[in-house]
């Protein structure tokens, strides 16, 4: 099994836990509105071929691509709730004997039901998560058909949505949704006794590795090997006997070799990674039974290590002024989905040429894809839950459970540095004035909860305002520079600063020491640019200048009034690309430059330059 390089997104969707065999799904499927939520009662689950004439499928839809984007062509603005999707299998993509089939979809947006042969496999709730079915006992081999419904209420604010808008037309900071599939869709024959999931953790002080390998049970008794290299020496070659349902290892991975580049080998005898230095450790994990290799994946890691510490960030023990960008992952073509996974790279790529050392991923659960590029590339990353807008038990049910998912998915990606649970207190509104007990309770869970899983990441509970536990004191702020230099003249007029009217720690919470970020500012707009999505809808910013040199200009006073700061140790600036009506990117929508990269670049370092100097 592969993908074939003339479907979409054709490059295999997991880095983080690889098979050699799988089969791209993604390309053009039927597809259907059901604005009236019939289908279930009409049986369409059931349909035996999906191209029929007289089907319920009468339209075709390019997967991974939202109905509301172009790429989809479909590219329909309305609101349509409930969509459907159907294709056959082909007969060639059936697992051998002795193994099982594995129906993987990336994200569906948001309620998602699977049927193979009117046989229901899977049932998934959460935009923003993978699922999968084990679809083997459903398949026949001759004309199988696999049926997806997504259901996405636009009126439902107790669903995560993240920047997507509940109403007709996009306005204000949120923007066009995307409902239904837009992660790739495959499938994977796997064998019974398999690796299941991978959790690795780097411990850079004791210069050493912990792997933890779930496994099904079919795997009992057999050998799991575990192989550690670093660009082509092998480092660990260790095997264990499988006698439960994980097998966690730990390995010290000091390396005295002569390696041609000096740089390789950076602390205590290992390679670290960091955006100047991203080396990566590569892992390949295997179950051994009787007749030799049964299961073999393929992962990787960083060894580096986050810290905080007399009001700095520490990355592998050393101060770190982190110069983010804000970035919604939102495409001109594909909406929340890359045309490409060029396109993915590309940003990330355009925002290291402008001196940015990481992003802000802000709303939104990205493409392990783009998390991959960011690993592979050298780029810090804050990874955040995308908010519903309407507190309720059912509210805190639907993001605790996603957040986790989005945690325990990412987990593995060196670039991650921050996790952040809630921003602006959205979704959770009433934490100031008479704070409501309940929704207090529940930030501070959602910070401990965070750490439980991951304990080796910074959080930032509430990133913007109305903190309460958080790692890193952090603050929206959209003045204009005086204001900036006034509100992070010292500790004292941050802590006491009121942006947007808004308190930085909410009542009973203090500020504890906690390093200072400014974690969105600027936001600068062309006051005539045009809003490409539609043209009749205005465009907006949050400061307005007539051209790249009012921009550039701009940007130097804001960022200079920032890193003048004795007490602020990063940034971050809004945004990256224009969306739609709001054109407050350094890009255009098309990814073309306002600005000249290079003089953006230069401020930027003039800003770690002048960091450098104060600390």
């Amino acid at each position: 099994m592969s993908a074939a390089a003339s479907i979409p997104r054709p490059e295999y969707p997991r880095p983080s836990l690889r098979r050699e065999r799988w089969a791209n799904l993604n390309g053009v499927w039927s597809f259907a509105f059901d604005d009236d939520d019939c289908g279930v009662a009409e049986g369409w689950p059931s349909v035996s071929s999906p191209t029929a004439p007289d089907g319920p499928f009468q339209r075709t839809i390019v997967v991974p691509f939202a109905y509301q984007t172009r790429a989809s062509t479909v590219h329909d603005a309305g609101l349509h709730q409930v969509v459907w999707y159907a294709r056959s299998l082909d007969g060639g993509d059936l697992p051998a004997v002795g193994e099982r089939l594995m129906l993987h979809f990336g994200a569906v947006d948001y309620h998602a039901m699977v049927w193979v042969n009117g046989r229901l496999v899977a049932e998934h709730e959460g935009g923003y998560t993978p699922f999968a079915a084990d679809i083997t006992e459903s398949v026949t081999g001759h004309q199988d058909v696999v049926v997806v419904r997504a259901s996405d209420p636009v009126a439902d604010l107790d669903q995560p949505r993240g920047k997507q808008y509940w109403k007709q037309h996009a306005d204000d900071v949120f923007y066009t949704g995307g409902t239904g599939i837009w992660q790739t869709v495959w499938l994977e024959p796997v064998p019974r006794a398999r690796v299941q999931d991978l959790a690795i953790m780097p411990m850079l002080d004791d210069a050493s590795v912990e792997i933890t390998a779930s496994v099904t049970a079919a795997a009992l008794g057999q050998r799991l090997t575990v192989r550690i290299s670093l660009e082509g020496r092998l480092l660990v070659d260790d095997s264990a006997l499988v006698t439960g349902g994980e097998v966690r290892r730990r390995w010290n991975l000091v390396d005295g070799a002569d390696y041609a580049d000096a740089s390789v080998i950076d602390h205590r005898g290992i390679a670290t990674w960091s955006p100047d230095n991203p080396r990566l450790y590569d892992v390949e994990v295997e179950i051994h039974g009787e007749s030799g290799v049964v299961d073999r994946v393929e992962s990787y890691f960083g060894m580096r290590k986050v810290e905080t510490r007399d009001g700095q960030v520490l990355l592998n023990h050393r101060p770190l002024y982190q110069r983010l960008v804000l970035d919604q992952g939102y495409f001109p073509d594909g909406g929340y989905t890359a045309s490409s996974d060029e396109e993915l790279r590309g940003d990330i790529e355009l925002a290291k040429q402008m001196g940015f050392n990481g992003a802000r991923k802000h709303q939104k659960a990205e493409d392990p894809r783009w998390l991959y590029w960011a690993d592979r590339l050298g780029f810090v990353v804050w990874s955040e839950m995308p908010s519903g807008f309407r507190y309720s038990s059912r509210y805190v049910k639907r993001v605790t459970a996603e957040w986790q998912q989005i945690v325990l998915r990412d987990r593995n990606h060196p670039c991650i540095l921050v996790w952040t649970p809630v921003n602006e207190s959205w979704g959770v509104p009433a934490l100031r004035g008479e704070p409501d007990p309940a929704q207090t309770s529940f930030v501070a869970a959602l910070y401990h909860l965070t750490k439980a899983l991951d304990p080796s990441r910074l959080v930032v509970g509430n990133d913007g305002w109305e903190h309460m536990r958080t790692d890193l004191f952090t603050m929206h702020h959209y003045g204009d520079a005086a204001d900036l230099r006034a509100t992070f003249a010292d500790r004292r007029t941050a802590v006491t600063a009121r942006p947007l009217h808004r308190h930085v720690y909410a009542p009973g919470f203090e500020h504890r020491g906690e390093p200072v970020i400014v974690s969105e500012f600027g936001g600068v707009a062309f006051a005539d640019a045009t809003n490409e999505s539609d043209p009749q809808v205005p465009t907006w910013g949050f400061h307005t200048v007539a051209d790249s040199d009012g921009l550039l200009a701009r940007y130097a006073e804001f960022v200079d009034a920032v890193a003048q700061s004795p007490v602020v140790v990063g940034f971050c600036w809004t945004q990256l690309t224009d969306i739609q009506q709001e054109a407050n990117g350094l890009l255009r929508a098309d990814r073309t430059p306002k600005v000249d990269p290079a003089a953006i670049r230069e401020v930027n370092l003039a800003a770690r330059a002048r960091r450098t100097r104060i600390d």
